[in-house]
């Protein structure tokens, strides 16, 4: 394995857990804030401990599996789901679809934990920890999907987990440092990249299953890549242009 064939895996998982662990950072700092660091890490540190076991039990099956239908069926998820990143991307950046907010969910999460009193103290803790196990649990079942899905196709789920983890070590190294919700992250240009890089695996991938022999090998997603980078940004154009004659 070299790192020109991994580093693509690397690079959509990282980027892809970026996104995904800024939204649920933001619920685990709520729950720090208002309950303190001990029921919002023990939560965390449930989720985490899933979400590896799903790792370490699906990676090793996939692997096992005949190479072609893991990829053709991997390729279709994989463009279903970069699809719908990308559209909901374009649409917001037209302006169609609002962009998220960190800061307001946030502070969503404080009310929502501030209002549901508990009558004592452990059984406040243990809601609190709840709410940053399904955060964490949530947001990192679509990680554990990329990671899977991007590294199935050619034995790439150990680089593509450890792309994943440095995005989780970065996002928390920040969060830590500013002791507040990542706001400035762009969130949405993340996941606009993100769908691209999602699609164009997707696209690879099913050609692969289906036996087409892709010029360059994996130098064939850059290419991909930046074809749906291209209708993207056209989408975004068509989306403002629509939306510029709709209030006409």
């Amino acid at each position: 394995m070299t790192l020109s064939a991994a580093a693509p895996a690397i690079a959509a998982a990282f980027l892809a857990s970026m996104v995904e662990v800024v939204e649920a950072f933001t619920i685990v700092l709520a729950v720090a804030t208002l309950r303190g660091w001990r029921p919002a890490a023990s939560g965390t540190a449930a989720a985490l401990a899933v979400l590896a076991a799903l790792v370490a039990g699906f990676g090793p099956l996939l692997a096992g599996m005949p190479i072609a239908p893991v990829q053709l069926a991997v390729g279709i998820l994989l463009l279903l789901f970069g699809l719908g990143w990308l559209r909901k991307a374009a649409l917001r950046a037209a302006g169609v679809l609002p962009l998220r907010d960190e800061d307001a969910v946030y502070a969503r999460a404080r009310a929502a934990l501030g209002a549901s009193a508990a009558p004592s103290r452990a059984t406040g803790d243990w809601i609190a920890g709840l709410a940053a196990f399904k955060a964490v649990l949530l947001e990192g079942l679509e990680v554990v999907f990329v990671v899977l899905a991007v590294g199935a196709g050619h034995g790439l789920v150990v680089p593509a987990a450890l792309g994943a983890l440095a995005a989780c070590g970065l996002v928390l190294g920040l969060g830590a440092m500013l002791h507040r919700p990542l706001a400035r992250v762009p969130e949405n240009g993340l996941k606009f990249g993100v769908g691209t890089m999602l699609a164009a695996f997707g696209v690879f991938w099913t050609g692969e299953g289906l036996g087409v022999g892709w010029p360059g090998q994996e130098g064939a997603l850059v290419v991909l890549a930046l074809l749906f980078l291209a209708a993207g940004l056209c989408a975004i154009a068509a989306a403002r242009q629509a939306a510029r004659e709709a209030v006409r």
